[in-house]
């Protein structure tokens, strides 16, 4: 196959373009700025931003398929407002289905996210599930995944608890965090779990339609994802609970002073980001078999 991946040269996207080029297939990474990424020598690199469809359009020529990967992180508030993420997700997928409709592409992947709906909670999950309603009204092939966080190297997870590091422990073996950290939860998955997945999603006809919903072997709460980091480093951690209502107060006050965390921030440290039921075996994958986060931060 010919396969665009959109958002390319990003976290997910280069581990998937790798993933694919293996796979035999001719593979083209579109992103803003594809030129300094991390990717094989046979995979083509294209510039292009989804929100101009201008400047898109033209590299779908010709393709049997598309990946849809382009997305802001929900961990910490976007530069330009949380406005940004109907920009991103949700006119960024116009653009790209509506270049995919027009260049006759056969398969269409988009990378949505747990808890996304058009009410949801959040800016990020609400233009995310917006973005899911415009992919099922087209007329491609498609298939959705909506998956738990993706962890590994270069990912978003580790730099958000860094961030938190040096903004409530520097060099000191205290930690707020809401609630806890037990409110929040996640199941975790590793990117070199996931990848395959949606390779086999653009190559198998099974898929077509499909929403799948997938994490990794366990699920975690912040306060215990928090502490494998900190074991990871050999350093101990006491965890403050910082009450739920003050964090709805202090984090958009972070936001002001600089951090880049708010009322959107708030809710999702609120939220189960766990699948209800893991559809990882729709890949023939076994949960037992997926790398848990604290086997990838070699503390197990």
């Amino acid at each position: 196959m010919d396969v665009l991946v959109v958002g390319g040269t990003g976290f997910i996207g280069q581990y998937l373009c790798r993933e694919l080029d293996e796979r035999g297939h001719d593979v083209t990474a579109l992103s803003r700025d594809p030129h300094d990424a991390d990717l094989p020598t046979g995979v083509t690199r294209k510039t292009g931003d989804v929100t101009d469809y201008e400047s898109i359009e033209e590299v779908f020529e010709g393709k049997d398929a598309v990946v849809f990967l382009p997305a802001l992180t929900p961990l910490f508030e976007p530069d330009g407002g949380n406005e940004m993420h109907e920009v991103v997700h949700l006119e960024g997928t116009k653009h790209c289905v509506q270049a995919a409709e027009a260049h006759g592409v056969d398969r269409y992947l988009q990378m949505s996210a747990l808890g996304a709906a058009p009410h949801a909670a959040t800016h990020y999950l609400r233009a995310k599930g917006k973005a899911e309603d415009v992919v099922k009204e087209s007329d491609l092939d498609w298939v959705i995944f909506r998956p738990s966080i993706v962890f590994g190297e270069g990912d978003e997870f580790g730099y958000f608890t860094k961030r938190l590091k040096q903004i409530f422990a520097p060099g000191v073996p205290l930690y707020p965090l809401p609630g806890g950290g037990e409110k929040a939860t996640f199941q975790l998955i590793w990117v070199e779990d996931i990848v395959p997945m949606l390779a086999d999603a653009l190559e198998d006809d099974e898929h077509v339609g499909e929403v799948y919903e997938v994490g990794g072997p366990e699920v975690l709460t912040l306060r215990e994802a928090t502490e494998l980091v900190f074991e990871a480093e050999g350093k101990s951690v006491s965890i403050v609970p910082l009450p739920m209502p003050l964090a709805k107060i202090g984090l958009p006050v972070l936001g002001a002073l600089g951090f880049p965390m708010g009322s959107d921030q708030y809710e999702g440290l609120d939220f189960v980001n766990a699948p209800a039921t893991n559809d990882v075996g729709a890949f023939g994958v076994d949960p037992s078999e997926m790398r848990t986060y604290g086997s990838y931060l070699g503390v197990e």
